[in-house]
């Protein structure tokens, strides 16, 4: 009879920790679901919130300026944006110095 009874209480002891261990691993399963969605969720805020704030941002005109200035005065160094605009810096700053080839054609 003790043996029998010892066998019961170790069977319901083992009952016990198998269901607490399935109640556990259920827990930290829908723990994660809820964490991984939360984590989907941030991450399409954050880029929501990033193409706003480039939106905002705006064009960068400076670096469109610079960009736009593709001649540079052999002389100064200057640099303008077009030819019509190098050869007339050229003749009204550097009027002594003889005009470079690619500007002999160019009307001012």
């Amino acid at each position: 009879m003790t043996v029998l009874c010892s066998w019961l209480w170790l069977w319901s002891q083992l009952a016990a920790v198998v269901s607490h261990i399935c109640r556990l691993n259920v827990f930290f399963l829908f723990v994660d679901m809820a964490r991984g969605q939360q984590k989907i969720q941030s991450q399409q805020k954050n880029a929501k919130k990033q193409a706003e704030q480039k939106k905002k941002q705006g064009h960068d005109q400076k670096a469109a300026a610079k960009a736009a200035l593709i001649y540079t005065c052999t002389v100064c160094r200057t640099q303008m944006p077009d030819p019509k605009t190098f050869k007339q810096h050229f003749e009204s700053k550097h009027p002594k110095t003889p005009l470079p080839p690619e500007l002999a054609d160019v009307q001012a």
